[in-house]
């Protein structure tokens, strides 16, 4: 069911979605649905979570196995970029958009969006080493709003050899800011 709304969501978009779609995906009743979530947006964010919680488990292993000094910067960055661009961006950005004006689904969102934020920000935070925690936090928060836009870009058709080449400098400069270089 929560796959099935992740396929909706990229496939057809929020506004399309709707439970009949979500239920004719899954193979399941409208009621099953309504036995498990309250309403859509519920439904929206429990689809969310489960695709992160997907996510960060593939990506925990990576992490673990980060090369040392300024190419674990670069391959950290990677994996980022990996996570929050694709499926999960596309699914994402469709909900944060619809919930600028839903209040139900951005009360739904948030704290889904806040603790995927604070368990990645913790798995960096761990392999990072000896750098102060403020400047890994700054580090993260700077790289997951790049890649976003990056990600919101590639959405929108944009040049992907321009992604590229920021995603490469943004690097760069990350390197420099980790290593105090």
């Amino acid at each position: 069911m929560l796959d099935a709304t992740i396929e909706c969501l990229v496939d057809v978009g929020y506004a399309r979605t709707s439970m009949q779609e979500i239920c004719a995906r899954a193979g399941v009743s409208k009621g099953a649905v309504q036995h498990h979530f309250n309403d859509k947006a519920e439904l929206m964010a429990a689809a969310v979570e489960h695709l992160t919680d997907r996510l960060k488990a593939q990506r925990l292993a990576e992490v673990d196995d980060l090369p040392a000094g300024a190419e674990r910067v670069r391959t950290a960055i990677d994996l980022l970029w990996e996570t929050y661009s694709g499926t999960l961006s596309t699914a994402v950005t469709e909900l944060w958009v619809a919930a600028r004006t839903d209040p139900d689904l951005r009360a739904a969102m948030r704290p889904v969006d806040r603790a995927l934020g604070r368990s990645v920000l913790e798995n960096i935070a761990t392999v990072a080493g000896p750098v102060p925690r403020e400047k890994v936090e700054t580090l993260f928060w700077l790289t997951v709003n790049l890649t976003r836009g990056l990600a919101l870009d590639a959405e929108l058709g944009g040049d992907p050899a321009r992604r590229k080449q920021l995603l490469e400098e943004w690097k760069r400069i990350a390197v420099q800011l980790y290593t105090g270089d």
